[in-house]
Formats: C-alpha cells, structure tokens, sequence
C-alpha cells in the first residue's frame, strides 16, 4: 500500500481563488443557505401523504 505522506504530498493545493471562496463569510453563509433549502425540498417530497 502507499505511504499517506506521499500522496498527501502529491495532493493539488488550492489557488488563491479557492482559498478566497473558503474563507468569505458571505458565500459560506450564501452556500449554507442554499444546501438546507435543498434538504427541506428532499424532506418535503419524502414526507407527502397520500
């Protein structure tokens, strides 16, 4: 098996854009907002009655 250090160190680090999106509380809270409304729709449509 491989060493988890050498494909750790192999791994593609992120650009300074990236790094940018990570860390912008307001694209992070914009991106939380968006996955809750998603799972509210799955449960939604998984909680129908019939």
């Amino acid at each position: 098996m491989e060493n988890p250090n050498d494909s750790i160190a192999h791994a593609p680090l992120p650009t300074e854009k990236t790094l940018r999106f990570r860390k912008n509380l307001l694209i992070q809270l914009w991106r939380f907002a968006a996955i809750n409304i998603k799972m509210l729709n799955m449960i939604r449509k998984g909680h129908h009655q019939d």
